[in-house]
């Protein structure tokens, strides 16, 4: 058994579950504002849903990738048995990218887009996979504390840095070939095949 102090991870996966919700909560924010401010000035349903296609397009994608990340870190945390510090931290460090997603959200509905936005909002996804992966690494390392097998949590690490190699590929081709943009993360489909790869290399 670890040395260090832990505790059930309950609270946590419901601490976790909350932040998740505000966050994809606060993505419709601004979208609500823009119908606030079509109705002060008569616009139609259709001429509203045209000319804020951005924000509708940005909210769908980031609600489906939080919805995503949540599935699995859901999926990842129900086999826990126990939270030490160190793990309580990765957590937090996941729960930060999170909420911040909603930023760079409204960012790429509303604004121009520039490189820079681009960094922004897909070195978040990278970000929240790193943590993700994170967590993974430290469960290989500490196997007391879950009753997912090392095998499993492998392949899952596999996972992840597939899509973190998938989402590296996908940032300069939103930030500079505008033909494409965002459309780069469909790139992100390829993960399991990639996952396969990095499996047969691995062995």
């Amino acid at each position: 058994m670890t040395d260090q102090a832990t505790f059930a991870p309950e609270r946590l996966k419901a601490f976790v579950d909350a932040v998740v919700a505000i966050a994809m909560t606060l993505l419709i924010l601004p979208l609500l504002e823009s119908v606030s401010e079509a109705a002060d000035v008569g616009t139609d349903t259709g001429d509203f849903l045209a000319e804020h296609s951005g924000q509708l397009m940005s909210f769908t994608l980031s609600f489906v990738l939080i919805a995503a990340f949540w599935m699995e870190h859901h999926g990842q945390y129900q086999q826990v048995r126990r939270v030490t510090p160190a793990l309580l931290w990765i957590n937090v460090a996941w729960m930060l990218t999170i909420v911040w997603l909603p930023v760079p959200t409204a960012m790429l509905g509303q604004m121009h887009p520039d490189p820079l936005q681009a960094l922004l909002y897909i070195g978040t996804l990278i970000l929240t996979q790193v943590a993700t992966m994170a967590g993974k690494l430290y469960l290989l390392r500490q196997p007391q504390l879950t009753d997912m097998s090392p095998e499993l949590l492998r392949r899952g690490t596999a996972g992840d840095l597939a899509a973190i190699i998938l989402f590296c590929i996908a940032l300069p081709i939103a930030a500079w070939v505008h033909v494409i943009g965002y459309f780069a993360l469909l790139l992100v489909a390829l993960s399991d095949p990639l996952e396969k790869l990095l499996l047969r290399a691995r062995r």
